[in-house]
């Protein structure tokens, strides 16, 4: 008997991490600015600040806008999702096991992904805070961080992001204003399809990863897509081997990413209370 998987089936259990990692793991990875193939143990965003505009006078030299640019260090870290698969337990396996075994290592990592972008989402300074710790989700709130986004003059562009928890997203839900046609039209009701939609020129998602205190005061953010930055040194690898005194093949997925803020006037952390009725 064989002590090794055939190679068609690694190649075809690899491509099927990878598939289920970029399909269903992470939510948030394609909502911020994304570094990939970074050599070495950390990346590096750039950040410029904002120019102005001025005149000149006939013949004379055009203004300089004196940009201030700074650079924003993000750490790498390694990351694995293992576990073992008895051989007498492969002869058994089909094509149908052998992808919830892919897609528990991918969720794992995805997992893992937005709660490195998450941990950087929670690190906005305290001025860029819309709370009430009486009240849950609500439309005043939403105004209000709207107000803040627009007054940082956080470009309107179709890449701002907001991500709620379900108790957030169960509340907004019960806001005219977010899901009924009357106010958004056809096209855009929360109920049709997956749980995400557009409102304000915003995407909106609810994700069940976002931190909560002991208070139950959940944290939920709206941002623009280069508030956040997310690196990644290594993209989602399987490595399959034997172990002959376990008699298994030890199955492990791994990863080298990172996540940093790169400008928190671009985020507004919405804080809402969810404590149990």
């Amino acid at each position: 008997m064989s002590t090794s998987i055939d190679q068609a089936f690694i190649k075809q259990f690899e491509r099927e991490v990878h598939e289920s990692y970029q399909r269903q793991g992470s939510k948030l990875r394609n909502t911020v600015r994304t570094i990939g193939d970074v050599k070495g143990s950390t990346a590096i965003f750039q950040k410029v600040g904002k120019g102005t505009a001025s005149t000149k006078s006939t013949h004379g030299m055009v203004p300089v806008m004196n940009l201030s640019h700074s650079a924003v260090e993000c750490p790498l870290q390694d990351y694995y999702a293992g576990d073992w698969v008895d051989r007498l337990q492969e002869l058994k396996i089909n094509i149908d096991e052998r992808q919830v075994i892919a897609n528990a290592g991918a969720y794992a990592l995805g997992r893992k992904t937005d709660e490195l972008i998450i941990t950087s989402l929670a690190t906005v300074s305290g001025t860029q805070e819309v709370s009430d710790a009486n009240t849950g989700m609500t439309l005043a709130k939403v105004m209000t961080a709207f107000e803040k986004l627009g007054g940082a003059d956080v470009p309107d562009d179709g890449e701002r992001y907001a991500v709620v928890g379900w108790k957030q997203w169960s509340e907004l839900l019960q806001i005219d204003e977010f899901s009924k046609s009357d106010y958004i039209g056809t096209d855009d009701l929360p109920f049709r399809g997956t749980q995400a939609k557009r409102w304000l020129g915003t995407l909106w998602m609810p994700h069940s990863g976002l931190p909560v205190d002991g208070d139950d005061i959940r944290s939920c953010f709206w941002y623009h897509r280069t508030a956040v930055g997310h690196a990644a040194g290594s993209d989602v690898q399987t490595d399959i081997s034997w172990h002959g005194d376990r008699a298994a093949h030890f199955v492990n997925n791994m990863m080298s990413q990172g996540a940093a803020l790169i400008d928190d006037t671009g985020i507004v952390e919405i804080k809402c209370d969810e404590t149990p009725d």
